[in-house]
């Protein structure tokens, strides 16, 4: 079955998944253009779940026409342009290869995929579809960020001139409570990964990005601080009430992952991912310091950017505090008067705006499969490092496949 992709009008979007993910995914589709000038306009048509009647609350509830129980009724439905991925990982490579093989533009939700193998075969998919005029996308809307995005403006443009050190940290404390039940995210059959692939992704992709090099090495260790949690009974996502039972369940994921990287220049970088750290709400650091200066970013303060010249006459040295809301910096101008800041959201509306826009244009987004794939084999180099103990893991070694 192939697709046809009108180049103007309505962009028709199935989704699968209706969680936390799928609420800031339906909000982006519903936004991006009636702030941004697509070439598409984005149709909400079916939603996918498992449960019927929760699938059906949650396509009243953002916006979509109808739902289904069946992944497949999305890839099978002539009318549906993109499959939108917001599902646990262990589901993304059989509906990402599916969709694609469909002639669909596919949105995929990070980590890629649970395994480097499975990354790859949809790397590789996603290949074969762009020649077909389909285009993918993974979900990496940090990104999207305007201080973020200005950032590597600033970079490239070589602002803190030869980087010589990177350091990026995530840190989070919604699993601070012992007593806080097991939810998908804690199962490494259905997540890969804890804080390393969970939010450890993001800084890896960032630092990346931002810098214009790859990670080549890795030495690191995780931790799994709570190892058995109350049974979940209902809950999901973030947060939520266990059963009433007292049955605990093992932890079989990491709460903390900490490692240092070599990037491709011998940059070294240190990464810290944690969902245990009391106080820190969504605290996504990154610093990069420049032989001519630094640059710094907290997305609890996402709308400022911290930035220091050091080629500044003496007495004016000091980081400056930049408010990325000019209609300078990325994306502002679509949005609020200067120093009207954005939020979370966001950031999923740009990632939306960006991939509408790449399809009209019939050019592919990034960040791509592959530099997702990446990601997923920095990941596994982790992971295989904190196993063995070994002092560096290079990311395309045969034990950083898993």
């Amino acid at each position: 079955m192939t697709t046809t992709h009108p180049p103007s009008g309505p962009l028709r979007i199935g989704m699968v998944g209706y969680g936390f993910m799928g609420a800031a995914h339906s909000h982006a589709w519903r936004t991006a253009h009636r702030f941004f000038d697509l070439p598409l306009t984005p149709e909400l048509r079916t939603i996918a779940g498992r449960t019927a009647s929760a699938v059906q609350d949650a396509a009243q509830r953002y916006g979509f026409a109808q739902s289904t129980t069946r992944w497949q009724d999305l890839v099978e439905d002539p009318e549906i342009d993109v499959v939108d991925i917001c599902t646990p990982g262990d589901t993304h490579v059989e509906i990402a290869l599916a969709a694609l093989a469909a002639g669909k533009h596919v949105l995929c939700e990070k980590p890629l995929a649970n395994s480097v193998e499975d990354s790859a075969r949809m790397t590789e998919a996603a290949a074969a579809a762009s020649a077909r005029g389909a285009r993918s996308l993974c979900g990496f809307s940090y990104r999207r960020t305007p201080a973020l995005a200005y950032a590597r403006q600033l970079v490239a443009e070589g602002a803190v001139g030869e980087i010589r050190q990177i350091r990026a940290q995530y840190l989070q404390d919604w699993l601070s409570d012992a007593d806080a039940p097991m939810t998908w995210r804690l199962d490494k059959e259905l997540a890969g990964s804890g804080a390393l692939g969970d939010i450890g992704a993001h800084i890896i992709d960032l630092t990346q990005w931002l810098s214009g090099q790859r990670i080549a090495q890795v030495s690191g260790t995780l931790e799994t601080v709570v190892p058995t949690r109350p049974a979940a009974g209902t809950a999901q996502g973030l947060g939520g009430k266990g059963d009433a039972s007292g049955e605990r369940q093992a932890v079989t994921v990491d709460d903390v992952a900490l490692f240092t990287a070599r990037f491709e220049s011998g940059v070294l970088g240190s990464f810290e991912a944690t969902r245990v750290a009391q106080g820190r709400k969504n605290a996504m650091r990154v610093e990069i310091n420049g032989s001519d200066g630094s640059i710094a970013f907290d997305f609890e303060r996402m709308n400022e950017l911290e930035v220091y010249d050091a080629t500044a006459a003496p007495g004016r040295q000091g980081f400056t505090r930049v408010l990325t809301t000019e209609p300078e910096h990325p994306y502002a101008a679509n949005w609020w008067p200067t120093g009207h800041g954005l939020g979370y959201e966001h950031t999923f509306t740009h990632q939306i705006a960006d991939l509408v826009t790449a399809i009209g244009e019939g050019t592919d987004p990034s960040p791509s499969f592959e530099e997702a794939l990446q990601v997923q084999r920095v990941l596994a180099a982790v992971e295989s490092s904190a196993s063995d103990g070994s002092r560096w893991t290079t990311t395309d070694s045969q034990e950083a496949t898993r």
